[in-house]
Formats: structure tokens, sequence, C-alpha cells
């Protein structure tokens, strides 16, 4: 794919819109290096997020711009997302964890007024027992979720708040607030 030597504007507005994100304070992101050869314009920021009871979430979010657009896509910007999070064992043993993890996208994406198409995606549960001298705990348990979609406006702000929203989710934090009393 041949790029020209500025990205086109409808890209370069919704970089703007990334970068003026401003999430609740538990959530950190930073701007980092994209993937390549998925698009001829791609943009990506990481995150971090700490929950009340120290569950630690990281996820990405890169945004793709294909002024030809894809058929895939059904346009020519796409947002992709990925989550991963730390569980508790009893939380992870829940059957209805992965449509509960899905929900926790659809309904940031419905409350961040985000308009999408093509929404599609996976959540994955995983266990991991350590054995022998590997440090850590014994048993991890984790949550990942891998989400794609098409924005159909070019206001993709509201689409960088969904995914903090969902990092939020994740990790267990109230809504914007409310306040959690410790027993």
């Amino acid at each position: 794919m041949t790029r020209t030597p500025e990205a086109p504007e409808v890209f370069r507005q919704a970089i703007v819109a990334l970068r003026s994100l401003r999430p609740r304070p538990e959530v950190l992101l930073e701007e980092v290096r994209p993937p390549q050869r998925l698009a001829p314009w791609a943009f990506a920021i990481t995150a971090e997020v700490n929950g009340p009871a120290e569950v630690l979430a990281t996820g990405r979010l890169v945004l793709l711009h294909d002024p030809e657009g894809q058929v895939a896509w059904d346009g020519d910007l796409r947002v992709v997302a990925y989550v991963r999070a730390e569980l508790d064992a009893e939380l992870a043993a829940d059957p209805l964890l992965p449509a509960v993890g899905w929900s926790w996208l659809t309904d940031a994406l419905e409350a961040s007024g985000a308009q999408f198409a093509a929404l599609g995606g996976t959540v994955t549960e995983t266990s991991s027992a350590r054995f022998g001298d590997i440090a850590g705990p014994a048993r991890t348990d984790d949550l990942e979720l891998r989400a794609s979609w098409t924005p159909r406006t070019t206001d993709i702000g509201p689409h960088g708040e969904a995914f903090c929203d969902l990092l939020a989710s994740v990790v267990g934090l109230p809504p914007v607030g409310v306040t959690l009393f410790k027993a």
C-alpha cells in the first residue's frame, strides 16, 4: 500500500479526538506505535487501570484507516480494541462471564453514543497453573476481550470513551460519581 505524504483529513481529525480523551483518573493512556500493514494509516493507544480489588486491566485501542475502504469493514475507518484483565477464581468460574464481558463493551458503546456497524469479537477466559521454579501465584485466571467495529461518523471521541469505560467495567470500578464503601 502506498502512503501519501500527509494523512487524510478524516484520519487526522480522528487522531485529534483520541488524543483529546480525558478518561477518569484511574485509566492511564499512552500513545504507542501502531501495528503495521493492517491498513495504510494506523494510530494506537494503550491503557492500564487498577480496580478497587487490585484487579489490573490493560488494553490497546487501534484506529485503522484505508481511504479506499475495505469490504469487511463496511467503511474506511476501523476501531480495534483489546482488553486483558486478571480475575479472581470465583468470577472466572462463572459460566456467564463471556456474555457479561461482551455486554461491558456493548453497554459502553451505547452509553457513549458511539455510532457503529460491523461489530464483532471474542471473549476468552484462560486459566494458568504454575509449577516448579516459576515465580508468581500458583494459579491465575484472565479474561481477554478482542473486538472491532466500524465508526458510522468521523467523530471518534465516543469510541475512545467507550474503550475507557470498558476498562473501568472490567476492573469493577463504579460509575463516575459513585463511591465504593469498604467493609
